[in-house]
Parts: structure tokens; sequence; C-alpha cells
């Protein structure tokens, strides 16, 4: 491969590892990909490439790519042999011999950018010998960044990230991401992606920042960790559930949203959020339902300021502004199967918005020096607000494929800047 060609390492083709390569190809912003699969595929390349080309939920790549415009892409094989082919002249190669990150030699492929979408490797203070490997083996490797397309998994109640990580969403923190700093980087999830951006318009207000308590759940498409029949649960499961039919359940489990949300979203660790997962039959398409309790207040005319409007107003103005092109306000009656590929990294289901503004009495002889001279009644405004995302392509892939190129600009411009340097000593 020329040194004069940029290519994008992928580790791991499963649904999000194969729709990020989908998205690049349409983005063509690299000259080609690098694709490490660990194993060999099916009898021969030819089912390889079936696999690459096609996929139940999405449709076939052609239609992907072009709709209707086109009839058929231009593939070629370049080399049987050696796993290489190109589609709409774009260069891919397939790796099958290592799985662990510290042994694919990324440098010899010229490969700066790994996006890691195994799952697999997600603590980033796990030492890079470890013997069943680690996301730091990829800059071993030659790896100059490596995104995970999961949240890091560290042992803890806090996310305490080494100097070198972090975790970003992208249009609520990452202008956070430091190329002089940070060479492994977190995604975050699915449900952290739409979730932050559900809540960021609301912290950002003055009136709904005052957050007393909340929680979320997601109603959760299934995903390739569950079962699609019951099966043995695994040797110290905890979680009897998981193993139980996808096709068949609607399954309550845990989510590691909340967790990750407070280092995407650090103000949320003095509210106590709380969050699960609701698994459902479906193959695509998620939606959170959140509730939160906000200490209102009571505007001229006597009334709550936080109402059902109130609040779709916030939404409305982020999504034509700060949040423009990743937050999406709808007042149409939705069904999931809508939002099916929709490129936007939250859909807020306005008409869904509810508030409900109560009194909380507090008893003058518990409120001490203040000088009451009768019961305070605290107003209290709980909401409930519904917000839509593809926990696929359209919401999570979306967002990953922005980090993927806001990372490589960063580090194409930190390269230009060492040119000029020696170019002026």
């Amino acid at each position: 491969m020329s040194n004069q060609k940029k290519y994008l390492g992928i580790n791991g083709l499963g649904r999000i590892g194969k729709l990020v390569l989908w998205n690049q190809l349409i983005k063509r912003h690299f000259d080609g990909f690098v694709i490490n699969l660990g194993r060999t595929v099916g009898k021969n390349f030819d089912d390889l490439i079936d696999f690459v080309l096609t996929d139940s939920t999405y449709g076939d790549l052609n239609r992907f790519m072009y709709g209707y415009t086109k009839d058929e892409l231009d593939i070629e094989i370049i080399d049987e042999a050696g796993f290489e082919l190109s589609i709409e002249g774009l260069h891919i190669k397939f790796l099958t011999q290592e799985r662990n990150p510290k042994n694919i030699n990324w440098a010899k492929e010229n490969v700066d950018i790994v996006v890691d979408c195994t799952g697999v490797y997600l603590d980033p203070k796990k030492d890079s010998n470890d013997k069943k490997g680690s996301v730091r083996g990829h800059l071993d490797s030659g790896a100059k960044k490596v995104i995970v397309s999961a949240p890091f998994k560290i042992k803890g109640e806090k996310l305490t990230m080494p100097e070198d990580s972090t975790m970003i969403v992208y249009g609520v923190n990452h202008d956070s991401y430091d190329n002089n700093k940070h060479n492994l980087i977190s995604a975050a999830s699915c449900t952290t992606t739409a979730l932050s951006h559900m809540m960021k318009p609301l912290l950002d207000n003055i009136e709904t920042s005052r957050i007393l308590t909340a929680s979320m759940s997601t109603i959760h498409a299934a995903t390739n960790n569950q079962n699609i029949l019951d099966a043995m649960p695994k040797e110290g499961a905890g979680d009897l559930r998981k193993s139980r039919s996808a096709l068949n359940n609607i399954i309550v489990t845990s989510t590691g949203a909340a967790k990750a949300l407070e280092f995407i979203l650090p103000e949320i660790s003095s509210i106590g959020f709380m969050a699960d997962s609701v698994r459902v039959p479906t193959n695509t398409v998620s939606l959170v339902t959140l509730n939160l309790t906000f200490r209102s207040s009571i505007g001229k005319s006597g009334c709550p300021v936080i109402n059902k409007e109130f609040i779709n107003n916030i939404y409305k103005k982020a999504s034509k502004n700060g949040q423009k092109g990743y937050l999406h306000y709808s007042d149409k009656q939705n069904v999931s199967s809508d939002l099916r590929g929709k490129r936007s990294l939250a859909v807020i289901e306005g008409v869904e918005t509810s508030t409900k503004t109560g009194f909380l009495p507090l008893a003058k002889e518990s409120i001490y020096n203040m000088g009451a001279v009768g019961d305070l009644m605290l107003p209290v405004t709980h909401a409930k607000i519904f917000g839509w995302y593809d926990n696929e392509f359209g919401s999570y892939v979306t967002s990953l494929t922005n980090i993927i190129l806001h990372v490589d600009e960063s580090l194409n411009k930190n390269k230009n800047l060492k040119k000029e340097e020696v170019l002026n000593k």
C-alpha cells in the first residue's frame, strides 16, 4: 500500500463494524479500509463478500448507497488469496490471522486510526501485554488513535480514566477531545448518545437545569449478545434473563447508560440518575423514556413555568441551533420503523411530552431561622419525555462516524503543524 494513501482500520465486523464500513464507503473520506476479522469466513472469499454486501435490517449495500438510482456496485477482486477487493473504487483488505490487537501490525497496513468494534477490549487501564488482549495493543501494533464503539468498562463506581483516554458523544462533548493527549477514545453507547442529546438542552436551560430526580428506561431492540432461543446461563451469570429467547420475550435488564452519562455530562453526577433497559423483539430503533422531577418556578400568571409547551420549545430551539443536525424534534405520531436509518442522534416525540406540577408542603417548624409565617409550598414538576434513536446505523454509527472524522482531522492538523515547524527551522 502506498504511503500516500490513508486507510481506516476496523477491528471486528459485527453489526456496528459493518455499518461503519458502509457509512465510510458513502463518505469516501478514506482511501481504503483494513478490516481485521481474526478468522476466516465461510468456505471462500465469495462468502465474505456476500456478508459485506447484504443486510437483513438495512437491505443490500447497493440500495443503501444509491437507493434505486444504480443497479449494481462496481466491485473488483484485487487479490483473492490475500482477501483484497475494491468497492466503488475504494480498496478493502481483510486480515484473518490475529485476534490479539497487539499482533495485528497496523503500521504495516498504513493505518493511523483503528475503530475497535469487537465489544471485547473495553478497559483502557488493561496492559497491552495482557494474555487475553487489550485495547492498548492497537497502539503497540502501530495505530496512533483507537476509537472504541462501546463505553469503556473500568471497575469501580466512577469512570476514572487514564490520562490518555476519554469518552465522547459527538455534538455534546466532542470538543473535549485533545489530539495531543487522548489516544484511546470511547464513542460511548447508542443509548448514552441519545440520552445525552436529550439531557443537554434541559441542562442548558436555567429552569430545567434544576433537576431533583432523574430516571430513564430504554425500550431497546434486540442485540447479538442475546440468544435466539433459551440457552443455559453461563457460569457465574448474575442476570438469568439474558439467557432467555430474544424472539419470544420482553426482557428487563440493566444498562450502563447512566454511568457513562456522568462522564459525558459531569453535572449529572449530583443528581443520582437511575437507568434500565427493556429488550424487545425488534431488529433496530429504540426509545428512551426519560422521567425528570424539577424544582419548578411559578410564573406571573400563577401557573408553573415548566409545562409541555415549555419543554418542547426547548427541544425545538436546540434542534435549530446548538444541536442542529444531531437532535430532531417531531410533532408526528411515529412508530419505530419510521426512524430506521434516520440520521438523527435523538428524535424527540413532542406529541407525547407530558408534565404534572404538585406542591410539596414545608412546615414552618421544619424551616430553621427563616422567619416563616406559615407553611411553604414548594412547586415540583414531573416531566416525561420520549426520544427515538436508531441504535445501529442512524443514530449510533452516524455519531461514531462524526467522531472518526473529527479525530482524523485533528490528527492531520497536528501533522501539518509539525511539518511547518520542521520547515521553519
